[in-house]
């Protein structure tokens, strides 16, 4: 295949997909090795970004998804009928900073560093699909261990955690709802 149908096969399979997509699937997928794949995926995204196309290709760590571009996002909304989600609480930002920028963190941890129960709001934003069990801890009882989702990653659009804004002047952790709050202005939600 020349380059021009293996990057017309990955937007395919990445549209197909509507989920996130490893470069190692993807180039076992189209048959390629792993530097042809990058190269591809650059040109698609090269490609949707010049002709001005209302999707674009978001990385997320080392997979990759075809994603709406936010600008549009309302034009999707009112032709789905889809009801804008709901803006986080302010507790909710606070326990996802929480465990964003300590991870993975149990949940007395989290209850710990807020001062007050989290069981609720951990609930909350792991069925939004923010936060995920990641394991548990090989302590009596075995508390869950939680982290964050690449769900996290598209919604505050960041390539990884490494993104994540730094903590101002060695503030604890317990302080940095600002900088997602920051972030969630401008997040893509389709």
């Amino acid at each position: 295949m020349n380059y021009e149908k293996l990057e017309a096969a990955a937007e395919a399979v990445l549209f197909a997909a509507g989920e996130p997509v490893s470069l190692n699937k993807l180039s076992e997928s189209l048959k390629t090795d792993l530097g042809e794949m990058q190269y591809i995926l650059e040109q698609l995204e090269q490609h949707l970004t010049a002709e001005d196309s209302g999707i674009c290709l978001k990385k997320l760590g080392d997979q990759y998804q075809l994603c709406t571009k936010s600008e549009y996002s309302d034009s999707v909304r009112s032709v789905l009928e889809m009801k804008k989600n709901t803006p986080l609480s302010s507790a909710a930002f606070e326990v996802l900073a929480v465990v964003a920028y300590n991870q993975p963190v149990t949940r007395s941890f989290v209850d710990q560093v807020r001062g007050v129960d989290c069981s609720g709001v951990i609930s909350s934003l792991v069925n939004k699909g923010l936060i995920e069990e990641k394991g548990r801890l090989d302590l009596p009882g075995k508390p869950i261990l939680y982290g964050t989702t690449p769900v996290f990653l598209r919604c505050f659009c960041l390539e990884s955690l490494e993104d994540l804004p730094e903590l101002p002047g060695g503030e604890e952790a317990d302080e940095p709802q600002t900088e997602l709050a920051d972030m969630n202005d401008n997040h893509q939600e389709v």
